[in-house]
């Protein structure tokens, strides 16, 4: 039989529709807003673990029109005031060297003078993030909220709709086992849903229990053989 050749690192398209919104009701309300430009702040600073959708938050924003996805490591000249740029989304704040701290501070300064929008993300509150003094003091300068994770049930929910929304039967003790025996974050939890709807097709098997065990020690003999 041939192996399937996991991806778990991929990264699926973003949309503000696609995030699960939980306990963030009114957090994903402001960023439909700032997609539209219409929010009253200008800032808004994200924070929360590794996992909770702040990146896929930021991604979602930058489908929308004159906008840039900034990432902590991008040159110099993304950290740059644009005519044509009016929204700015700087991820992973906590991990920017201290000359791109610099270049942050600068761009906070140049979108306030432009009248344009910026949303930053982080895993702490800007009070306690490990940067410059000057920089935390700018990324409190608008909201800010805690990205709430979504409780077990939550996630099921989720993850049987985007299951029924593709066709795919799962078997009630799936995710349940799932959760428990794998990452438990959802971009991870989705991208292991479609490898089951991958090897559920090749192998013409029902996604049951067994099949998931089986990609699952199929996905740790990857890994191993990786290390």
């Amino acid at each position: 039989m041939k192996q399937l050749v996991l991806d778990l690192g991929a990264e699926p398209a973003h949309s503000l529709d696609t995030f699960q919104v939980g306990e963030n009701a009114e957090l994903a309300h402001l960023m439909h807003q700032f997609a539209q430009r219409a929010s009253r702040e200008h800032y808004a600073y994200l924070w929360g673990d590794t996992g909770a959708g702040k990146t896929h938050l930021l991604q979602a924003l930058a489908a929308s029109p004159a906008s840039r996805y900034i990432p902590f490591d991008a040159p110099a000249d993304q950290f740059t005031h644009s005519p044509d740029v009016t929204l700015y989304l700087l991820d992973d704040t906590d991990r920017l060297s201290p000359k791109r701290q610099i270049d942050a501070f600068a761009l906070f300064n140049q979108v306030r003078e432009h009248g344009a929008y910026m949303v930053c993300t982080g895993p702490v509150p800007p009070a306690v993030l490990g940067v410059r003094e000057d920089l935390r003091t700018r990324m409190g300068w608008g909201l800010v909220y805690q990205i709430k994770g979504l409780s077990d049930d939550e996630k099921i929910a989720a993850l049987t709709q985007a299951a029924e929304a593709r066709g795919l039967t799962l078997s009630a003790s799936v995710l349940p086992y799932l959760l428990s025996h794998f990452k438990r974050d959802m971009r991870s939890l989705a991208t292991m849903l479609d490898a089951l709807d991958q090897y559920s097709l090749e192998t013409q098997r029902p996604v049951t229990l067994p099949l998931l065990r089986d990609l699952l020690l199929q996905e740790n003999q990857q890994s191993e053989t990786k290390e």
